[in-house]
């Protein structure tokens, strides 16, 4: 059997990944593909234990190294539980963040070396890296304005703005180098003119299978 495409969708908060994950789920399952959702963290009852934990305003602190290493543990379990499963059976995996996140979040935003976390990511997912990522990048003042909408904000959402503006430098600069993986896709622009251009990545990917 052919193993499925792994495809990611990475940014900062409020750019719309999850929307922009149903449309393009759509579009691969219209042409007779079998299509799996997931986040990250979590997508596994055990990974979405640790996802409340890296989520909510507790109150302990949550020390930046043991963040990193939950991100890690909880991509663990989805990894063997759900993702490589999935992939080995020949559905398709869409998923809201994988380990680009944590270069973005970890490393750009909370300054944790690259090395270390290519040292995790080779430890816990060897040589699983997405077939393809879509960046859906905006300005970050215009992203924070449409997360404060969603209501309450969770531990990652309160933020300040220069914390955000190292992520996203460190998302551009993951995807200048590596600019076959990666698709950037402006979300600042209207849903139709953004979901044009996911439809017309999706072309490319589907013609080729």
């Amino acid at each position: 059997m052919q193993r499925g495409k792994f495809i990611t969708f990475e940014g900062i908060e409020g750019v719309g990944k999850s929307t922009n994950i149903d449309f393009l789920a759509g579009l691969i399952e219209a042409q007779g593909h079998t299509v799996m959702k997931t986040r990250e963290p979590g997508g596994t009852p055990i990974a979405e234990e640790i996802r409340n934990i890296l989520k909510e305003h507790g109150d302990e602190p949550l020390p930046d190294v043991a963040e990193l290493l939950l991100m890690f543990a909880a991509r663990s379990i989805n990894v063997n539980n759900a993702i490589r499963p999935a992939l080995e059976d020949g559905t398709w995996v869409i998923s809201d963040r994988f380990t680009d996140s944590t270069r973005a979040y970890q490393g750009g935003g909370r300054g944790f070396p690259r090395d270390s976390i290519e040292w995790l990511a080779r430890f816990v997912h060897g040589d699983l890296e997405p077939d393809l990522t879509i960046l859906l990048d905006a300005p970050v003042e215009t992203a924070m304005q449409r997360a404060d909408r969603r209501g309450e904000l969770d531990r990652f959402e309160v933020e300040q703005a220069d914390f955000f503006r190292r992520v996203r430098q460190a998302y551009l600069e993951l995807a200048a180098a590596d600019p076959g993986r990666f698709k950037i896709v402006d979300c600042a622009r209207d849903l139709d003119t953004v979901q044009a251009a996911i439809s017309e990545i999706a072309t490319g990917l589907l013609a080729d299978r």
